[in-house]
Order: C-alpha cells, then sequence, then structure tokens
C-alpha cells in the first residue's frame, strides 16, 4: 500500500484542489488564473511521469494502491503504464492550452465553469490511471457529470435538448457497463487481505483478467461493456448523441469531449474490454471492423453536406475515432500501435480545429459556412495555422497524423484487402470536405460577416504554436510515442492468445 505522495495521487488531487478553489473565487481572472496555474502544475507532473519511465526503478512513483471498501474487496487503485502516461499527458496539455487560447472569451459564473472544468480533468486522469473496476467507474462517472452541467448552463439555444440526449446515451451505456462489472466481480476469485480475512471477490483489474467466465457468459457481458464504450466514442450507430452536443455545449467543453474524453472509449476498450473478454472479442470482431468503417465512410459523407462549421467538425471526428476503432479489433501489433499513437495525435489536431471555429465564432457569431468568406484577406495568420492543422487532420505526411494512419492502415491491410481499401474511402473524403471548408470559409472575397474578422491575438498565437510544433515534432519524429505505448500493445495481444 502507498504510503507517500505518488504522480498518480498529484495528477487526481492537483485538479479536485483547483476545482474547489474555483468554486471559492469571486471573480472571474481569479477563477480563470486558478485553473490556468494549476493546469500548468498538472502539465509539469505528467511530464515527469515520462522522465521516470523505468517501470522496474520507478514502479512506486507511477502507482498507488489504498484500501477504499475493504470488505468488498474494491481499492483506490491508480498506476501508470505506457498508455495510461501518454493519456495523461493529451490531457495534461489540453486543458492550459485551451484556457490560454480562450482568454478572451468571457464567462458569466466563471467560478462554476472554471471548477467543473478542473473536475472534468480529475475525472479524465483517474480513468486513464484506474486498475480496479470499481475505481475506473468512479472516474468514468466524475469525467462525465460536470460535462452535463458545463454544457446545460454554457451551452447554445438548443443546449437542452442536446444535452438530454447526452445525458440519456451516457447514462444508459454507464448503467450496462455496471452490471457488467458487477457480475464479472462476482465471478473473480478470493483473495486474502493484511488482517488475515479472506475476500471472496475483488473488483481489482487483475481478478477480472481471471475471471471465471465461460464463451457465452463472455458474449452478453462483452456487447454490455463494448455499448457503454461505444457510446462514449462515439462510433456507428451509437453516434447521434455526439453532433447536436458538440454543436450545442460551449466551444471550450467541445474541445475537451472531442480532444479527450471520446478517448475514454478506446483506452477502455483496450484496458477493460478485449482482455477482459478475449473470446467474445475474437468472435465480434468482424462485425465490430465493419460497423466502425461503415460509420468512417457514413460520417465522412455527412461532413461533406454540412453548412455548419462545428456539426462538420464532429463528423470528421466519428470518421477518424471509427477508423481507430476498426484497426483496434484486427489485433495486430502494427494497427493496435497506431492506433495508440493516434488517440494522442488526433487529441492535439481536433483540439486545434475547435480553437479556430471557437475564434470565428467569437468574432463573427457565425457558425454557418455559406455565411463567411475571405476571411485569409483579414486573419492571415489565422489562416496559416488552420491550414497546417487541417492539413495535419487530414494525415498529411510529415505531419504527426500521418505516421498513426499508415500503421493503422497496415493492420488492417494486413488483416483484410477490404478494410483498407474500404477505410481508405475515409481518407479521401476527409481532404474533399476539409479542403471545401477551406475555400469557402478562408478564400474568396470579403463579406459583411467577415470584414470585422481580427487576427490571432498573442495569446492565441501561443496556444495554436504549440500545437503547430507538436504536430511538426511527432511528424517528423513519433518514435518516442511508438516506444511508449509498445508495451501496452504487447500486454493487449498477449491476452488473447
Amino acid at each position: 500500500m502507498g504510503t507517500y505522495i505518488t504522480f498518480p495521487d498529484l495528477l487526481i488531487w492537483l485538479p479536485l484542489l483547483a476545482g474547489i478553489l474555483c468554486f471559492f473565487t469571486k471573480e472571474e481572472k481569479h477563477s480563470r488564473n486558478t485553473a490556468l496555474f494549476f493546469s500548468l502544475l498538472i502539465l509539469a507532473v505528467s511530464i515527469a511521469t515520462l522522465v521516470f519511465n523505468d517501470e522496474k526503478k520507478h514502479f512506486n512513483y507511477n502507482n498507488v494502491n489504498y484500501y477504499w471498501l475493504k470488505y468488498l474487496g474494491a481499492n483506490y487503485f491508480i498506476g501508470l503504464d505506457g498508455m495510461g502516461k501518454m493519456l495523461v499527458l493529451l490531457t495534461a496539455i489540453s486543458f492550459p492550452l485551451i484556457f490560454v487560447a480562450t482568454a478572451k472569451a468571457p464567462v458569466k459564473k466563471a467560478n462554476a465553469y472554471f471548477g467543473l472544468l478542473m473536475f472534468t480533468q480529475a475525472g479524465l486522469m483517474g480513468v486513464f490511471m484506474a486498475l480496479d473496476a470499481l475505481t475506473f467507474y468512479f472516474f468514468w462517472e466524475l469525467a462525465l457529470i460536470p460535462v452535463y452541467f458545463l454544457s446545460s448552463k454554457w451551452g447554445g439555444e438548443k443546449r437542452i435538448a442536446a444535452t438530454f440526449k447526452f445525458f440519456v446515451y451516457t447514462f444508459t451505456g454507464s448503467l450496462l457497463m455496471l452490471i457488467g462489472i458487477i457480475y464479472v466481480y462476482l465471478h473473480t476469485g478470493s483473495r486474502l487481505i493484511d488482517d488475515g480475512i479472506n475476500i471472496p471477490h475483488t473488483f481489482s483489474l487483475g481478478a477480472f483478467y481471471n475471471a471465471y467466465l465461460s464463451t457465452q457468459e463472455q458474449t452478453w457481458l462483452f456487447l454490455l461493456f463494448f455499448v457503454a464504450f461505444a457510446i462514449k466514442m462515439p462510433i456507428f450507430p451509437f453516434h447521434t448523441w455526439q453532433p447536436d452536443a458538440y454543436d450545442q455545449s460551449p466551444t471550450p467543453v467541445t474541445m475537451i469531449l472531442s480532444g479527450v474524453m471520446v478517448k475514454m472509449g478506446l483506452f477502455a476498450v483496450v484496458r477493460w474490454l478485449i482482455p477482459v473478454f478475449p473470446e467474445a472479442s475474437v468472435h465480434f470482431k468482424t462485425i465490430i471492423i465493419w460497423l466502425s468503417i461503415a460509420g468512417v465512410v457514413y460520417a465522412s459523407f455527412l461532413a461533406i453536406m454540412q453548412d455548419n462549421l462545428k456539426k462538420l467538425v464532429a463528423y470528421s471526428s466519428i470518421a477518424h475515432i471509427g477508423l481507430m476503432c476498426a484497426a483496434l479489433f484486427t489485433m495486430n501489433q502494427i494497427s493496435v500501435q497506431g492506433v495508440m499513437v493516434q488517440m494522442f495525435n488526433h487529441g492535439i489536431n481536433i483540439i486545434g480545429m475547435w480553437m479556430v471555429i471557437e475564434i470565428i465564432e467569437r468574432q463573427t457569431g457565425i457558425k454557418k459556412i455559406s455565411q463567411l468568406s475571405g476571411i485569409a484577406n483579414t486573419a492571415p495568420v489565422l489562416t496559416i495555422f488552420l491550414l497546417i492543422i487541417a492539413l495535419a487532420n487530414i494525415a498529411l505526411p510529415l505531419t504527426n497524423a500521418f505516421v498513426g494512419e499508415f500503421m493503422m492502415f497496415s493492420g488492417l491491410y494486413n488483416s483484410n484487402l477490404w478494410f483498407a481499401v474500404v477505410g481508405g474511402l475515409g481518407i479521401i473524403l476527409s481532404a474533399v470536405y476539409t479542403l471545401n471548408m477551406i475555400q469557402k470559409v478562408f478564400y474568396g472575397s470579403v463579406n459583411a460577416s467577415t470584414a470585422e474578422v481580427k487576427d490571432l491575438g498573442l495569446n492565441e498565437k501561443i496556444a495554436l504554436g504549440i500545437i503547430v510544433v507538436v504536430i511538426f515534432i511527432f511528424g517528423v519524429y513519433p518514435q518516442p510515442l511508438i516506444d511508449l505505448t509498445a508495451s501496452s500493445a504487447n500486454a493487449l495481444l498477449k491476452s488473447i492468445k
């Protein structure tokens, strides 16, 4: 059991403390500065976890295990492996970038707004570090609940309907997952605790991996967990809550939903679904791959048809996540590792896209593509940043997304030629809707709506500049991400052999 402060401790308690402090501040400036200061501290801790990367030497720095519900076999057990460190880093980078990029956007009741955002960060950190099923479920809900309030209080005109739909979908998924967790828990083995008492069942990750489940039990339990995770990603046909939620949520919340929170579903498939139900995963993998690839093509066509900037990026995100889900279920080394790398890179790129959209919407009050034109004439620096980020989002070589996408398609091709062929349509279609959006919004003549658009301020240049630097660093030299995810990919593949 842990007896001192560890990195996982800090990654949970710092955002929780920040959230509490924000609630007790009165001025917007103080709330914003408190959230930014603590988010930078959290980023520093996350970077430190990468330095202390030797599991044999630094295990005690990266894991914490306390009794929680002692006689139920539930521990507060959190820790960091390679994939967890990468997603924790993504979460830690995202929040200060969002705070800096949206520093000019006024917020009503800022204390509650920033407090809820920091609670969301704590929940996300917990999800990516949880090594106990009940702890995982607790943080899963902690990440989601503040988002309900953020969207319903600070969202757009149709926020109530969009948030209600989001709530129904995610609550249903969470309930199905909880039923599955309880059932698997009741089929785990016993464990002797410190005071000599034998606990009949436990929620620990290792116990779930070794639970006594028949093939038939694995089949229906797999479906319970998969629906919960598919809703969160989301993939076709569980995606219908997402475009409205992204459109109606405050754009900083949309950045978190799209850049970080959707990775909860993919992460959960890797950590909790495939290793716990290996036989069912192999049984259903072809169906899931085809569903995911169908979703890529379907979402891409919907993106082409959109006249709403936010919904275009929302459908783009569905297409990218669908491709990741398909590649993950091919269950070969290169595609699984490609998905893990792409989770980080997609998060960076999509947050950059949302930042540009937030700047346009804040200055013009317009989301319709047909009402925007010629922004390149009034905001050339913004246009340059958008071009780089958009080209990275469609996986242009030498940008960060190219490497992960190449690895995923290699895995799809090795598994089945048609997976790669149909999935490859998504690349072509993503170029179509992305370049079409750039042409219509940024080029052409200036109109009445865009004539007063101002170029980037210093804070926006800093945020977008950091994103562009990350795009090129991991586009030219992706090896650190590949090395970081190798052990997690190996562990997943061993679980199905």
